[in-house]
């Protein structure tokens, strides 16, 4: 079952609410103690700590700071700014169409110099060919029940995919094996979409790496579709809606991650061998 907007905004300031509350008690602080500490009345300690009232910036650098935890304010900052946000849900986002989803993204990944995807079971956006983009916004659409604006939908991601072949950016691109077998498009367009795949992974800004399906004893199983902007902002996608990441402390999981498929991925002559093989098996 999905979970609201509403609900997990809630819960993630319940989260920071009982992180504040931990550090307090591990200072030996009284509510009142601490509010004396921090400039403010019990009360407001009070309200902060059963996530009534939801804790400034500022609020949460003298809270750290009068229980000695200095070193810990950017994290929870981070994560008290991102529990409003947690949740985008797609049905909201998309209700009129697809067509504006995909220019509400431009800004970003103009602002990006290093965009990081990995994805277990689609080829990222910014190789999509024409075919295979209108048959999976196809089924999109359809799925989800919204307005048929498909043609208009991929004639702005063939545009924003230009982003690609501008200079100034890296492209680090992961995906499992099993992506390029998933036909989203009837065998023709499946083909192009294979052949462009190694045409763009030849661009210098592009490192485009396959994990293999038989890889054995896997460091790292296979994860949801995730998009890193440089190092503040990680994008996780899921059926139901799409996942803002902004705490340091979690991005740091993800490079993780990614570190680690990076190293079960193989690259050159040996990724195209796997295209190839895929676009072999095509019926």
């Amino acid at each position: 079952m999905s979970v609201s907007p509403s609900s997990a905004a809630q819960a993630a300031r319940r989260s920071v609410a009982h992180r504040l509350r931990e550090l307090r008690a591990e200072a030996g602080l009284s509510g009142t103690e601490l509010g004396t500490r921090c400039g403010w009345t019990h009360s407001k300690s009070s309200r902060i700590e059963n996530a009534r009232t939801p804790p400034t910036p500022e609020d949460i650098r003298r809270w750290c700071e009068a229980c000695g935890a200095g070193g810990q304010a950017r994290d929870i900052i981070a994560q008290s700014q991102n529990a409003e946000s947690l949740y985008t849900e797609w049905r909201r986002r998309t209700r009129s169409g697809l067509k504006q989803l995909q220019h509400s993204y431009v800004p970003l990944f103009r602002s990006t110099r290093l965009l990081r995807v990995y994805s277990a079971t689609l080829l990222p956006h910014f190789v999509q060919t024409e075919g295979y983009a209108t048959g999976l916004l196809t089924a999109i659409t359809g799925f989800r029940e919204i307005p048929d604006d498909v043609a208009e939908a991929v004639a702005a991601r063939m545009q924003r995919n230009r982003i690609l072949r501008e200079p100034g950016r890296r492209y680090l691109l992961l995906v499992e094996e099993s992506a390029l077998r998933h036909q989203l498009a009837d065998t023709e367009a499946m083909a192009a979409q294979l052949g462009h795949l190694m045409t763009v992974g030849a661009m210098p800004s592009v490192s485009l790496g396959i994990i293999p399906t038989g890889t054995p004893h896997r460091a790292q199983w296979p994860l949801e579709t995730f998009h890193m902007y440089d190092d503040t902002l990680v994008s996780v996608e899921l059926l139901s809606a799409r996942v803002t990441v902004t705490q340091p402390s979690e991005i740091a999981l993800y490079e993780k991650a990614f570190a680690a498929l990076q190293q079960m991925a193989v690259y050159g002559p040996d990724a195209r061998a796997l295209i190839m093989s895929a676009i072999s098996a095509l019926q």
